[in-house]
């Protein structure tokens, strides 16, 4: 079941070339986080894998995520509805943000504490970040729910998301083109951030954010202008300067504009579709089942992301269409057309059953078929025996 070759043989030869290149700038990571990450990754035994610290801390995500699900299921607990998520969830949300993100933040050190570092560990590390990118949000959402008196809807939160998302992969678009991994500004600060809203929550309460926080703005306000702003001046203009320079100083990876823009044919195309069919919905499926929605968006995103990751580390030429948006173009087309006019929400269970599942094939299979093409083991520092 778990024995498909996604990764291709030229892929395969990238990956026993690939040399890892990554730029830092970030004043908050460079400044402060990394004194105390450095501190942090002595601690590790010398035993642990690196990709079982970079697993731990997903599922620390994870976890978090089913939590808040279990308690907010519809994302109204914390707006119009009298029955608010307990305190301690607040503080196990903190708890584990914060671990999570020291765990991501301490495993690259601890590969090369141990001298273990691995085109599969930095692919591990960067696939699980694209997913838990989405979850890291859809958790976050629970803070501040649907409320109408707030002006947050479900279509708020898919804003924000679909933000959120593009703004991870314009790292590695940029990197497909410069080689040069440029790390966003934005990672640390709202790691940051996150934890000490979820602290702040568990201390004053929900209430806290029912009223305007400044100038008559929302919290909510205030956070999608942050992150319209992150990508609109800092990400988005970073990344299409370092293209520039690289075209300027002939150090570019691509030969032509179209193979440069390649990438970003199927997350526009993901969105686009995606889009389509929320405004389009009979049943208005994303304000009637946000949750399903998004955590459908996010999965999907992943997988995309996932290949453009593979095809940055190997310097291999990026797929043109995600075979993805085939069977999510077919749903759309039958939501235009009226023929899931009464069973919209089972195709969304459907599909996003589908998508989930094939994203965790793919998974286990490219971790599985790098680990024996590399002769090493995911979540062990002993190599494998030869054959």
């Amino acid at each position: 079941m778990f024995h498909y070759h996604y990764v291709t043989q030229q892929q395969l030869a990238g990956f026993d070339n690939y040399k890892y290149s990554a730029v830092d700038t970030n004043p908050l990571s460079v400044y402060v986080m990394q004194h105390l990450w450095n501190k942090l990754v002595k601690a590790v035994p010398l035993w642990v894998a690196p990709n079982l610290l970079t697993f731990s801390g997903f599922l620390l995500i994870l976890m978090n995520y089913l939590l808040l699900s279990f308690y907010d299921w519809d994302y109204m607990a914390s707006g119009n509805s009298s029955q608010h998520v307990p305190n301690w969830v607040w503080t196990v949300s903190g708890l584990a943000t914060f671990s999570a993100y020291a765990l991501d933040s301490i495993d690259g050190k601890h590969a090369r504490r141990t001298q273990s570092s691995s085109p599969l560990g930095e692919l591990f590390d960067h696939g699980l970040d694209s997913w838990a990118t989405s979850i890291f949000s859809l958790s976050f959402f629970s803070v501040f729910g649907l409320c109408k008196a707030r002006a947050v809807s479900a279509y708020t939160l898919y804003c924000i998301l679909c933000i959120v998302l593009v703004t991870f992969v314009l790292s590695h678009w940029e990197k497909y083109n410069t080689g040069v991994l440029f790390l966003p500004w934005g990672y640390d600060f709202s790691q940051v951030t996150m934890t000490a809203v979820y602290l702040l929550t568990a201390v004053l309460g929900v209430e806290v954010w029912y009223q305007p926080v400044a100038f008559g703005y929302f919290f909510t306000d205030i956070l999608i202008a942050v992150a319209i702003g992150c990508i609109a001046f800092l990400s988005l203009p970073q990344t299409l300067y370092n293209i520039y320079k690289g075209h300027r100083d002939g150090t570019l990876q691509r030969s032509s504009l179209y193979e440069g823009l390649l990438p970003l044919l199927s997350p526009c195309l993901l969105f686009a579709l995606l889009t389509t069919w929320a405004l389009s919905s009979p049943s208005d499926v994303l304000a009637q089942h946000p949750r399903t929605f998004l955590w459908m968006t996010g999965v999907a995103f992943s997988n995309v992301s996932c290949r453009l990751i593979i095809c940055q580390m190997t310097n291999t030429r990026s797929e043109a269409l995600h075979w993805l948006l085939l069977p999510l173009a077919v749903m759309v087309g039958a939501i235009l057309s009226g023929l899931l006019a009464n069973g919209e929400f089972l195709g969304l269970l459907a599909f996003s059953t589908l998508v989930t599942l094939a994203h965790l094939h793919y998974g286990l299979c490219v971790g599985k078929q790098l680990s024996d093409h590399l002769n090493i083991y995911i979540f062990s520092l002993d190599k494998k025996h030869q054959q």
